[in-house]
């Protein structure tokens, strides 16, 4: 660490040290890395790109202050207190474990591993390592998720009878499209549901405050594309039904072939007493359902619970969106790289792990035509 830079929370200014952040991989998501870390104080020193002759136009191209050939390169030579795993999944666990033996912080990109043993064995080093790993299962920051999840935790809702949703996105949609997801090689065994079913899976039990005991599922391929690293195609489609340990059903339905949706996370739980219903399209407001009617309740700071309310930066009418949950997420990880406690909700290599599971869970089912899977836990 190096010297301090102040932050602004809860009407106070305070004096932090200033971390030095790292991003492996320049593309899409390391750009977004890059910019939380940013915006959270750090310095962004270093980053490698997929082949050395690219390491300083990936370094341009997040604003880090230097390239480096390889991730070998960058722990040997750069002065680092974090790292942020930002590369195809297969490389996830090589890279965050070289990270963790150099004694660093990691933020790794989801999911955290390709299979069940690698998320373990990544959250058996971290905890060994005493090292702080966290996972950007970033929807957990939007301000309206924090109000739904406190006023389930006040049973307001009543008896939750049913949960249902969905992630569809659509960019993936055409036979033409293409991306190194599709191949199982880089990607691992499974696309949609490992990249974004694992998120709803995630925000459903954060803010439920249960967890998904068995699963019946079946998974789709739309298109059959030419992988290039491996003859086994990923699903473009999973729809998912669940019991919970509190013994709720419920439903979801994943898709990357869906015309229209771009990146459409909905969310309704329901009880007796209250439904609610949350879009991550329209982050601003959270639906609430009631028999004697319902009502749109609007991000205000001044009417929102206070675990709610720490994650509205900006007044009510001021849109915040994707980013501002990124860079959320990334203020509280570097709380907990300096010392300051882990704050409530950190998405962590236990929650990696956790969706490492119901992964596996929901590609067994599915091969088995549909077979109701425990999730192991």
């Amino acid at each position: 660490m190096t010297v301090t830079h102040l932050t602004y929370e809860a009407g106070e200014l305070t004096a932090s040290p200033t971390l030095r952040a790292a991003v492996v991989g320049a593309g899409f998501m390391g750009r977004i890395h890059a910019e939380s870390a940013r915006r959270a104080g750090a310095r962004v020193v270093a980053a490698t790109a997929g082949s050395p002759e690219r390491a300083d136009t990936a370094a341009r191209s997040i604003g880090a202050e230097r390239g480096y050939r390889d991730l070998d390169d960058l722990l040997a030579h750069a002065s680092v207190d974090v790292v942020h795993i930002c590369t195809p999944n297969s490389l996830h666990a090589e890279a965050a474990h070289a990270a963790l033996s150099a004694g660093l912080h990691v933020v790794c990109e989801k999911p955290l591993a390709t299979s069940v043993e690698q998320a373990t064995a990544l959250n058996d080093a971290a905890a060994a390592a005493g090292r702080v790993g966290t996972v950007p299962f970033v929807y957990r920051f939007h301000p309206m998720v924090r109000e739904m999840r406190d006023r389930l935790a006040q049973a307001e809702a009543g008896i939750i009878s049913t949960v249902n949703g969905s992630y569809l996105q659509d960019w993936l949609s055409r036979r033409t499209d293409h991306d190194w997801r599709v191949d199982s090689a880089a990607g691992g065994p499974s696309r949609a549901f490992a990249d974004i079913g694992s998120h709803w899976c995630d925000l459903f039990e954060f803010v439920s405050g249960d967890r998904i005991v068995r699963l019946s599922a079946q998974t789709s391929v739309v298109h059959e594309r030419a992988a290039r690293g491996s003859d086994t195609a990923t699903e473009d489609v999973a729809s998912v039904q669940f019991r919970t340990a509190a013994g709720r059903v419920g439903t979801l339905v994943v898709s990357q072939v869906a015309a229209g949706r771009k990146n459409r996370l909905q969310m309704e739980i329901s009880g007796t007493d209250a439904s609610f219903v949350f879009d991550q399209e329209d982050p601003e407001r959270l639906w609430i359902g009631r028999r004697e009617g319902s009502q749109i309740l609007v991000r205000d700071p001044a009417a929102m619970s206070a675990p709610a309310a720490r994650y509205a930066r900006l007044p009510a009418g001021h849109a915040q969106g994707y980013q501002d949950c990124f860079d959320a997420f990334t203020a509280d990880t570097y709380r907990a790289v300096r010392g300051e406690g882990a704050p409530d909700g950190l998405p962590t290599f236990a929650d990696g792990l956790r969706a490492a599971r119901i992964t596996e869970a929901v590609l067994k089912s599915a091969a088995d035509d549909g077979t109701w899977t425990e999730v192991a836990t």
